[in-house]
């Protein structure tokens, strides 16, 4: 099998100090790195919000982070504001080694639509390009880590595992919001999908 390190979201406002923050997301860091050279390719995904974007809580009055509401494309959970593109916060972590980078896939772009996956927004149908670009290069197996491991990594992984991708989560080097149960919940689901935990 060819495979490919996919990096999640390792983004300043994911990490400590950041808008959205995930606990411990900057000490998986330099695992990461560490992880690259064992990888012919490296791919990056990365938040990338226009302001007032549709899921921020900011552009619906009255709403609260973290609540939910729903959107033509099914329930939506309403964010602080957070990887607007440009800001220091949309930044990759100042860490993490972004030189190895074949490809960044940016994503949340559609100020309708919130995109959690790497490969598709959260219509589940628009495709970002990842997919044709790994059929296209040979890759058929994925490693992913990153931020966070019950939302953006989660959705990253079942998708790569429904379209046929031989898909691994390193789970010392993801970290999760858990939001109600929804790490557990997560995990549930993608080894259900056949995702290996390593």
């Amino acid at each position: 099998m060819t495979a490919a390190l996919l990096v999640i979201d390792m983004q300043v406002d994911f990490c400590p100090g950041g808008a959205l923050a995930v606990a411990e997301g900057d000490q998986i860091v330099q695992g990461i790195n560490a992880l690259m050279p064992d990888f012919g390719v490296v791919l990056l995904t990365q938040d990338w919000h226009p302001a007032h974007h549709s899921s921020f809580a900011s552009s619906h009055p009255g709403a609260v982070p973290f609540s939910e509401m729903q959107m033509p494309y099914g329930p939506q959970t309403l964010w602080p504001d957070h990887c607007v593109q440009g800001s220091p916060g949309a930044a990759f972590h100042p860490g993490l080694n972004t030189t190895r980078a074949d490809l960044i896939i940016r994503k949340g772009m559609n100020p309708a639509i919130d995109s959690y996956s790497a490969f598709f927004e959260n219509d589940r149908t628009t495709p970002t390009g990842l997919e044709g670009y790994l059929r296209t290069r040979g890759i058929d197996a994925l490693t992913l880590v990153g931020l966070a491991t019950d939302y953006c990594v989660n959705y990253s992984a079942l998708d790569s595992a429904r379209l046929g991708f031989a898909t691994t989560l390193r789970t010392d080097l993801a970290r999760a919001i858990d939001l109600d149960g929804s790490l557990a919940a997560a995990m549930k689901g993608m080894q259900a999908a056949g995702v290996q935990m390593a």
